[in-house]
């Protein structure tokens, strides 16, 4: 009877094999037909096309359209690239500075120097116009050509020339190696509480959280804040070890699977972990992404944090790095990654596109529910929510247009011109009379924005005319219009405490670099206001965590 049964199992299985064998088979026979046809197209056009073609070039363009089919984390790194390199480590050889385009100038600028680099060490500024590199004149070179100009082997000197007011500078600078900070500030706020900024997990970030957490335990700290707002991710393992610091050893972090069988791992935390009872929050938004999914979304899940801000980003693919023909790379989506409570936080289907080209992502309402080790419920498919949402203000467009201007950052420029030292960081503020004269100088250089309302208007205007309407209604268009024209003076005035936080942030990275920018920001941050209220009220965290 066994037998039997087996040889029927078998008879009726045997069409359902047939069918894979033949459609991979035609899966096969399509790759090779089509790859064949790509291999002819180039061919004929290399020998036929009117004018000689780069190779690089053109493939290139169409090696990144093949990629943008699938999803936009696979990608492909030349062998002169060094964007991998920086991604995945945080390293690259350079000067150790942000630089921007000066539209007035049509010159790139230098934005930012890092605090002991190269820039710094050399006198560079922010604001210092960038002339010449190596001889070599940069008027009308857009950003990305001129920093990889300023990039190079590490120990290698250069010439730069910059002005500054007037004055043309030259400077022999040395490139280096540049570590981009992983922790642009940690410290102790009041009441006990530590707070660790983390921007990203790339090699080495665990152990730079670890030794931020030591010092602050040693400072005396009864709660963290791990803020991982911005942070776009890394390294799956930075991340599992960072969990490890606060979990028991032998928890399950994170497991992944893919079409390949070893694609698939488990990732579990390895060592004896350094406290796993000190209250924490975790601080999120729609930048957080990959691996900070990871650690948001496993603490929460084993319900050993209470996760706070606005809805994570949603990335639960990932990657590895496979080497490709004359030294290049690939990285390639392999997998979808699981934590905990056995969910995928993926948000965006980029199998089933929309029709203008975006990936769409599933409705909350067609989510599944999970839970976490103490059985609250969590939800797949569209990020981590946080368990407390604290949604940032909206912000005037004017606000946008107004940091994205020369005008602001040459003003920045100007006041640290004439002032030597500034308030210490954290305690930064404006005098009305500055504001006065902030005001001032954004009315008087020329600066213009867009006004939404004004473009809302002109729109519903138009179709008001098209539908016969506007005859009838252009008396209450013209009151609308006057409502709504802008007044420069009065709209800085206005929402002066929002500009204000953005002008302080500017002056804080000028003074103090990015320790000081990110204790600067702390100081008017509604989510650290919820932290420190939600500290005050244990039985309140608890209650979250289901305690």
């Amino acid at each position: 009877m066994k037998r039997l049964i087996y040889t029927f199992l078998l008879v009726a299985l045997l069409p359902f094999a047939e069918a894979d064998a033949q459609k991979k088979v035609g899966h096969n026979a399509a790759v090779s037909r089509n790859l064949e046809i790509l291999n002819d197209i180039y061919k004929q056009l290399d020998i036929f096309y009117v004018d000689t073609l780069d190779a690089d070039t053109v493939i290139g363009w169409g090696i990144r359209s093949l990629l943008r089919q699938v999803d936009p984390f696979t990608d492909y790194y030349p062998q002169e690239d060094e964007e991998l390199r920086q991604m995945t480590t945080g390293k690259y050889a350079g000067i150790g500075s942000g630089i921007r385009y000066h539209k007035k100038e049509a010159r790139a600028v230098i934005s930012d120097p890092f605090e002991n680099s190269p820039s710094q060490r050399a006198g560079l500024k922010a604001g210092d116009v960038i002339m010449r590199i190596d001889g070599k004149d940069v008027k009308g070179l857009g950003t990305p050509k001129v920093s990889n100009m300023l990039r190079g082997e590490a120990g290698t000197t250069f010439e730069l020339v910059v002005r500054r007011g007037n004055e043309e500078k030259t400077i022999h600078i040395t490139r280096q190696t540049i570590q981009v900070p992983q922790i642009p500030y940690y410290g102790m706020l009041e009441d006990g509480i530590g707070y660790i900024f983390l921007a990203d997990f790339t090699e080495g970030a665990f152990k730079k959280v670890q030794q931020a957490y030591t010092e602050l335990r040693q400072q005396g700290i009864g709660k963290l804040v791990l803020d991982l707002r911005g942070n776009p991710g890394g390294s799956v393992n930075e991340a599992v070890d960072i969990v490890n610091l606060f979990v028991p050893k032998g928890r399950k972090v994170v497991y992944t699977r893919g079409k390949m069988k070893h694609t698939e791992h488990e990732y579990n935390t390895a060592y004896e972990p350094v406290d796993t009872v000190m209250p924490i929050v975790v601080l999120v938004d729609g930048g957080s992404a990959s691996a900070s999914e990871i650690v948001a979304g496993s603490l929460q899940d084993m319900d050993r944090a209470v996760v706070m801000g606005i809805r994570t980003y949603g990335k639960g693919l990932v990657q590895m790095v496979r080497d490709v023909s004359y030294g290049g790379h690939l990285k390639i989506t392999t997998g979808r990654y699981y934590i905990p409570s056995g969910r995928c936080i993926q948000a965006y289907d980029y199998r089933h596109l929309n029709a203008d080209g975006s990936a769409g992502t599933v409705p909350d309402s067609l989510t599944r529910v999970f839970h976490t080790a103490g059985g609250r419920e969590v939800r797949d498919g569209g990020g981590i929510k946080p368990d407390v949402e604290v949604r940032p203000d909206s912000l005037p467009t004017l606000i946008y247009d107004l940091v994205a201007s020369d005008e602001f950052f040459d003003w920045a420029t100007d006041y640290c011109g004439r002032h030597g030292q500034i308030a210490p960081a954290g305690e930064i503020r404006l005098t009305d009379e500055e504001y006065s004269q902030f005001v001032q100088y954004i009315t008087e250089s020329g600066f213009t924005y867009n006004r939404r309302t004004e473009e809302v208007l002109k729109l519903l205007r138009d179709v008001a005319r098209r539908e016969g309407y506007l005859e009838q209604s252009e008396q209450e268009f013209e009151a609308l219009k006057a409502k709504l024209s802008p007044n420069l003076a009065t709209d800085l005035m206005r929402f002066r405490k929002h500009i204000e936080e953005y002008i302080v942030d500017e002056l804080a990275h000028r003074y103090y670099y990015q320790w000081g920018a990110a204790r600067q920001q702390l100081t008017d941050d509604p989510c650290i206001g919820r932290v420190k209220a939600l500290f005050s009220d244990m039985n309140e965290y608890n209650k979250i965590l289901g305690k």
